[in-house]
């Protein structure tokens, strides 16, 4: 294979230039991001418009799970494709496909699978634009000045969850669901002639470097397909849908496929050969975790505030929120602190705090705490996003940054996942198995006191078997946050230093 000298990283670019590139990239990060989370508050608004009952709003889930097989399935494809070309095209396509699959989300008229089909197009577009612009940032600032520009980005990922639901309700109150995605044209179109200007040219890898498009597209098929056999449209039947051992173990064999491709071919997707594994793997094992801490918390705090604290779904949602502004807030810091501390330590502390908020959530579900104790753990996630990527961009080559940014992120997809796929599976199994002794009362001709009574204590008992089952959830997520701590302590270390600034 032939190459050619690297592109060296563009380190020495004037502060202001590289402060302006990077804030155009997280602000397409944002409104990639904002995009993922904007269905969820007019989801009954869609189903109007499709003229789908309510009671059948597993319809209209692939709208949701298009964007998110998307946004999984392009990222190591599309973070690789930038080592090559550089990152300024690749954000650029990235936009211009953005663009297009919100135009034909927008245009979809009564058809729920064009409507999935262009949520699908932009989270492929769109699920590129973190790693990718991970990967500018270690390109543009050296190691021991990179981690506060990790953290800020990182920031305007979790930023687009807190925003996107209110941004899609605000918007279609204004121009209808679908001007929700029609804005997002003269959005694009104003974001890509900011990247032409702020972003530098040029490549931080190799310009005659090959790219693994069979590798990209395996993977991306084991993905997609696992996404697919772990959605199950009714759950109560059983763990998995119909199709679900089957897809699965279509995944499992593209799996094979593709790690017995990587052995074979010359040009690899992520070549380890230059890397530091142990720490690289770990790196993904502790992403992993806290995307399944991260899934777990965004399903299951809303039904806890709904079915156990009383509250309506705006109520629902506000309470979230606690959770979801944590979030950012501890990125920027787990940035400044990875400067001082090191990718690892930080990464243990954050998974710490974030365990210690889930033990303290699991002990009080119907306490007025239940606010703190969500900030808690969603502070010590937000602290974990700094130092992975930062981890994962120390032990690669500069020519594979956008694919190694792409493999942490995608670790943490499928982190969550699994994560919400494990949180169907064990809470529906206990609170069948909780419940499976108890009958509704027969009241009828029995005064009304203990018709009463009676009621009283089934509602009781039903909602004992509920508060069990949520705290045996947040217990087991507790572990899966402290099975991520141990994975942090693999990092490895390195010393702190403050050479001078370059």
């Amino acid at each position: 294979m032939l190459r050619s000298e690297p592109v060296a990283p563009a380190v020495t670019a004037p502060q202001p230039r590289r402060r302006l590139a990077i804030g155009v990239g997280g602000a397409a990060v944002l409104l990639a991001a904002l995009d993922a989370y904007v269905v969820v508050g007019v989801l009954t608004d869609i189903l109007d418009a499709l003229h789908i009952a309510v009671n059948r709003l597993e319809r209209v889930t692939p709208v949701v799970t298009g964007f998110l097989l998307g946004y999984i399935a392009g990222m190591p494809l599309l973070g690789s494709l930038s080592d090559r070309f550089g990152r300024r095209p690749v954000i650029v396509a990235c936009l211009l496909g953005f663009a297009a699959g919100s135009a034909l989300t927008a245009a979809s008229g009564d058809s729920i699978w064009l409507l999935a089909s262009g949520r699908a197009v932009q989270g492929l577009a769109g699920g590129a634009l973190l790693p990718v612009t991970l990967a500018l940032a270690g390109d543009l600032w050296a190691e021991h000045r990179r981690a506060t520009v990790l953290g800020a980005v990182g920031a305007a990922q979790e930023l687009g969850s807190v925003l996107g639901p209110l941004y899609g309700v605000g918007i279609a109150a204004w121009l209808g669901w679908r001007g929700i995605f029609w804005l997002n044209l003269p959005l694009v179109a104003i974001a890509i002639v900011l990247v032409w200007v702020a972003l530098p040219g040029g490549s931080a890898g190799s310009r005659t470097a090959k790219t693994d498009l069979v590798g990209g597209t395996l993977l991306a098929l084991v993905l997609g397909a696992a996404v697919v056999a772990l959605y199950n449209p009714d759950p109560e039947r059983s763990v998995l849908p119909p199709w679900g051992p089957w897809t699965l173990a279509g995944a499992a064999a593209g799996a094979v496929l593709f790690v017995l491709w990587e052995l074979r071919a010359r040009t690899k997707l992520l070549d380890l050969t230059d890397v530091r594994k142990g720490p690289f793997f770990a790196t993904l094992g502790a992403s992993f975790c806290a995307g399944a801490a991260l899934m777990v918390t965004l399903v299951d705090v809303e039904l806890v505030a709904q079915t156990l604290l009383g509250k309506s779904g705006v109520q629902a949602t506000l309470v979230l929120t606690r959770f979801l502004v944590a979030l950012p807030v501890g990125a920027v810091l787990g940035g400044w602190l990875v400067a001082r501390l090191g990718e690892r330590w930080v990464t243990v502390g954050g998974l710490v705090v974030a365990a210690a908020g889930y033990f303290m959530i699991a002990d009080g579900l119907s306490s007025r705490a239940l606010d703190v104790h969500l900030v808690i753990a969603g502070f010590g996630l937000g602290l974990v996003i700094a130092p992975l990527s930062g981890a994962v961009l120390r032990v690669t080559p500069g020519g594979q940054h956008g694919v190694a940014s792409s493999a942490v992120v995608v670790a943490r997809m499928m982190g969550m996942l699994i994560g919400v796929a494990g949180l169907t599976a064990w809470g529906l199994h206990r609170f069948h198995e909780l419940t499976a002794s108890l009958d509704f009362p027969l009241v009828f001709g029995k005064p009304a006191d203990e018709q009463r009574r009676l009621m009283d204590a089934y509602a009781a008992a039903l909602q004992d078997a509920l508060r069990t089952e949520y705290r045996e959830i947040f217990l087991i997520t507790a572990v899966i946050c402290l099975l991520g701590a141990a994975f942090g302590l693999l990092l490895g270390g390195r010393r702190v230093s403050r050479p001078a600034q370059r």
